[in-house]
């Protein structure tokens, strides 16, 4: 390592029950040429709550299990905390509770596509996801910024993410994203989950627009902020004036 090269580890929290073996796929979200020297990425998954995240029960359960593990990369000397999947969950609960920088991969797609077009649409796997990126965007005050949101009506797969429906699946997602482009008039595509990565090299390849990666955004968002010394700001998200971390662990430590 150059001695202008500091070391850091981002945690990387994926807020659903991931299977064993599904792990080194989501891992695998980030290559390794994608990080900058001296960043190492700590991968972790919710142990329970929320499985799709296609629910606001879904979400509010996903929630807890987020708080849990981005309490545990502060605790453990983590610099920044990444919330990997569109909907953001707990972003705004994880950085009322933590001082080091807390990003969500939904709302840095969405203002990195900003700063690429004047319009962006979303192409997403499954139709139920829909409601939240429209809840997400007006939240953030970006909806005008909508040209549409397109899906394909796929049921998401957290065991195998898209291996071994390339073909058929990517060729619906071009489809989804030309529909977008040519009807609704989208100068660029953000995919609509972090699960949707495999996908994005052959999308580029095809489409005349910039597409969007929600797994890389979020990352490398966490490492401007580490580079610029920036972290959310508490007079936005306030901190409790009790912490009952006690109660939350006596909670979730049941499951």
């Amino acid at each position: 390592m150059n001695a202008n090269e500091q070391s850091r580890r981002i945690s990387v929290i994926t807020p659903v029950p991931v299977p064993a073996a599904a792990q080194p796929l989501f891992r695998a979200q980030v290559p390794p040429e994608c990080v900058r020297p001296g960043t190492t990425l700590e991968f972790s998954f919710a142990r329970e709550g929320g499985h799709f995240l296609d629910s606001h029960y879904d979400s509010a359960l996903a929630t807890a299990f987020v708080l849990e593990q981005a309490e545990q990369a502060e605790a453990d000397g983590c610099d920044a905390v990444c919330i990997s999947t569109m909907t953001d969950t707990g972003l705004d609960a994880v950085r009322s509770r933590l001082t080091i920088p807390v990003v969500g991969a939904g709302l840095s797609s969405y203002l990195l596509a900003c700063n690429l077009g004047e319009r962006f649409s979303v192409v997403t796997l499954w139709q139920r996801w829909v409601p939240f990126y429209l809840k997400s965007l007006k939240q953030y005050c970006l909806d005008e910024r909508l040209a549409s949101v397109r899906h394909i009506n796929t049921h998401p797969n957290l065991e195998a993410l898209l291996t071994g429906k390339e073909e058929v699946v990517f060729a619906a997602l071009e489809q989804a994203a030309r529909q977008a482009i040519e009807d609704d008039g989208a100068d660029v595509i953000v995919l609509g989950s972090t699960t949707m990565y495999q996908s994005h090299r052959y999308l580029a390849q095809k489409l005349a627009v910039p597409v969007v990666n929600p797994a890389l955004v979020g990352v490398q968002a966490c490492e401007n902020l580490l580079d610029l010394s920036l972290s959310h700001s508490k007079a936005c998200y306030v901190e409790p004036e009790f912490r009952n971390d006690g109660l939350l662990n006596n909670v979730l430590s049941r499951f």
